[in-house]
């Protein structure tokens, strides 16, 4: 887990923003704003959690599943790349 403990306070940073999201879901239910508003807002926090996830998994890849030395150009790190961006589309 030594990327997230690198990446910790950038992890944290990104899930505190994503409480407010939730708070503001919350609140527009305790509010009773409309069906499109909080469909909006829960798309928004959707997102958050999306982008939180394609991250901590693109650190994983990077960290956990490529060994160590190889190369930028390695088909290794090639296939990493391309992972991390099917990942992210796939969670977009």
């Amino acid at each position: 887990m030594a990327h997230t403990a690198k990446d910790k306070q950038k992890l944290l940073s990104r899930l505190g923003r994503i409480a407010g999201q939730v708070e503001a879901i919350e609140r527009a239910l305790s509010d009773q704003h409309g069906c499109s508003k909080l469909l909006q807002l829960m798309a928004a926090c959707r997102g958050a959690v999306n982008g939180l996830m394609a991250e901590v998994v693109e650190g994983h890849i990077r960290f956990h599943a490529l060994a160590l030395g190889n190369g930028r150009n390695s088909p290794q790190v090639k296939a990493a790349e391309e992972l991390s961006a099917a990942g992210r589309a796939y969670l977009k």
